[in-house]
């Protein structure tokens, strides 16, 4: 049975955990990587994309991150239950024009009980910057 530690239900401390290791795996910007926290039939609301299945999901990253240059991500805690984590992230990125961008957004996370995420639904605003405004 494939689990993805931890597992909920969810301290304080296993929240934070779970949160590290999903930046950590987006900062990597390998897809496959990324999919694998996942179930094989998570839904995820993206902005006003909606994908199902880790199939899916490796194909949205991998345009995704063709378009989404230099990318860098930094995930906040924001609040757990049993087996959701809330979280508040931005990250920075550049597109092939050289122009950069930062994107702020909320997350919510249901984990399923082998500790894969079940259900991503994102919320994202994008901002153009400077590159010298840039603190990621």
């Amino acid at each position: 049975m494939e689990q993805k530690l931890p597992l909920p239900p969810f301290t304080l401390e296993t929240a934070l955990q779970k949160i590290q290791l999903a930046e950590d795996a987006w900062n990597s910007q390998n897809p496959e990587r990324v999919s694998m926290a996942y179930t094989v039939d998570s839904e995820w609301r993206n902005r006003n994309v909606f994908v199902t299945g880790r199939d899916e999901i490796v194909k949205f990253l991998t345009k995704k991150w063709e378009k989404e240059l230099d990318y860098k991500l930094k995930k906040e805690y924001w609040a757990h239950t049993d087996n959701r984590i809330a979280v508040r992230f931005e990250y920075e990125y550049r597109d092939k024009e050289g122009k950069w961008f930062r994107a702020y957004g909320n997350e919510n996370w249901e984990f399923d009980e082998n500790g894969l995420m079940a259900k991503r639904y994102a919320s994202i605003n994008d901002l153009e910057i400077n590159e010298a405004d840039r603190h990621i």
